[in-house]
């Protein structure tokens, strides 16, 4: 007989009949006389409570069995007598598959800090919290496949090594084969790459967007969905140095259509996660609710579920840069210098504080700034005619800020050519990117959506390193 996975198990009705299921034990309590055993596989938040009669035959392997073991029982399904559940099982037979010592094993059935399961990420997967977070991650992973493949885009996959900065920001992890206990150098005293192994420096790469333009001027819509990797030293609750990019890049279209696609995507997958997660999102929304109890009912968040149906019940808000500017020059918290970084005019780069005062307390709906200043944008962007701005977007959510940026992408050779001078982009990393606009170029647009911050909001949790299976974050690499 095969196993039936728990999920599947808690639908049936099929009283009576034998069933074989596998798991690890959650909890176990009882009496002389009979045993019950929540057990989970991974399938569904959901538990499945075994009842066994102790007598000879099963009291050596009960005293075998505690939290954290694998078991495996073949038993009858019953309709359930008790409140919350449906069906249990009824054992006849249980084999211990893995035992799990009770003076050893660490996630004993109580609750346990965020902190304290960052230490243990190899069993954390075994808690409620932290299995739901997988499974709607896997759930997000295929909706945005989808969203991209229904609409005629291809993927591609991105060189993960590269020898270009994407972003000009300079914070990228170096890749070489060179001995590090004796670097060799040239007569100038400067790293000979010539030596290594691709004969020239060479990075991980901070976003795949360049390539996927390349992509896009022949095959019209493209997407990249892969790792990226950021040298940044920061520890706060919003920052990797490896996390997973969504970058959609498609000819012909401009700004409009960069906004509309965004806006259309995060919609879709977010309704996609309310259809097909409803188990996972109604425990997340409890816990959020568990820690915030204590907090002034102003500082608590929107109940996650209601705070997805925000967003995908009404249009976002579109606005320049230079009208967010004036809405937060004049707003009560930057008259009162309530804002960490107070605006004073126009060219201010806008921090979290800023975006979230405009989604949560301005409009109250997502918002999406466009034209922004050229000089706080990367090289690539369409320049405006007014020889200040550029055709970038910014879409903004509650909770977490920014949640995707984008722009239309500078088509023009000569006006390309002169912002990667001022910005001293070297010519010779990116000849290739410089040669499509000498070649058939048209006018193209894309984005970037980070996909942790997409599961940070949909999940309701507060730090981005428990939204990713292994973080990677300065002076941490376990696992």
């Amino acid at each position: 007989m095969k196993r039936t996975e728990i999920k599947s198990l808690l639908e049936l009705r099929d009283f009576g009949s034998e069933v074989i299921v596998k798991g690890w034990v959650r909890t176990k309590r009882g009496s002389k006389n009979v045993a019950f055993i929540a057990l989970n596989d991974g399938s569904t938040i959901n538990n499945v409570q075994i009842v066994v009669d102790v007598d000879d035959n099963t009291a050596d392997v009960l005293d075998c069995i505690h939290t954290g073991a694998a078991i495996s029982v073949s038993g009858k399904l019953v309709e359930s007598s008790g409140s919350g559940q449906s069906v249990e099982v009824h054992a006849d037979t249980i084999d211990v598959l893995g035992i799990a010592n009770p003076d050893e094993y660490p996630l004993q059935p109580k609750k346990h800090s965020l902190e304290f399961l960052r230490e243990k990420a190899h069993l954390r997967y075994r808690t409620n919290t932290f299995s739901a977070i997988a499974r709607i991650r896997h759930k997000m992973i295929f909706a945005i496949h989808k969203f991209f493949n229904d609409r005629g885009f291809y993927n591609i996959h991105s060189p993960i090594i590269t020898g270009s900065d994407a972003e000009g920001a300079g914070e990228m992890f170096q890749v070489t084969t060179l001995p590090l206990d004796n670097v060799p150098k040239n007569e100038d005293g400067e790293v000979d790459f010539g030596n290594d192994f691709f004969g020239k420096a060479a990075n991980l790469t901070v976003s795949g967007q360049l390539e996927a333009e390349l992509a896009a001027l022949a095959l019209s819509k493209v997407y990249t969905f892969g790792p990226t990797f950021r040298a940044e030293n920061s520890n706060t609750t919003r920052h990797l140095a490896e996390f997973w990019m969504i970058e959609p890049e498609f000819a012909f279209g401009d700004i409009i259509d960069d906004m509309d696609l965004a806006e259309d995507m995060l919609k879709y997958v977010i309704e996609y996660a309310l259809e097909n997660c409803k188990d996972d999102l109604s425990f997340l929304s409890k816990r959020q609710a568990d820690e915030e109890k204590n907090k002034k009912a102003e500082e608590r968040s929107m109940e996650l579920i209601e705070k997805l149906k925000f967003v995908i019940n009404q249009p976002f808000e579109r606005l320049t840069y230079t009208e967010a500017i004036d809405i937060l020059r004049n707003s009560k918290p930057n008259k009162k210098k309530r804002f960490q970084y107070v605006i004073e005019g126009w060219g201010a780069d806008l921090q979290s504080e800023h975006e979230r005062y405009l989604v949560e307390k301005h409009f109250k709906k997502p918002v999406i700034l466009t034209d922004y200043p050229a000089s706080i944008k990367a090289f690539y962007m369409k320049q405006n005619d007014d020889g200040k701005t550029v055709r970038a977007m910014d879409i903004l959510f509650p909770q977490i800020g920014e949640i995707i940026g984008g722009s239309q992408r500078e088509e023009d050779y000569d006006k390309l050519h002169k912002r990667i001078k001022e910005m001293d982009i070297p010519e010779e990393e990116i000849w290739w990117y410089m040669e499509t606009r000498k070649f058939g170029t048209v006018p193209h647009a894309g984005f970037g959506l980070g996909f942790e911050r997409l599961i940070l909001f949909l999940t309701g949790m507060g730090n981005i390193r428990d939204v990713i299976p292994f973080p990677r974050t300065p002076m941490n690499l376990e696992f």
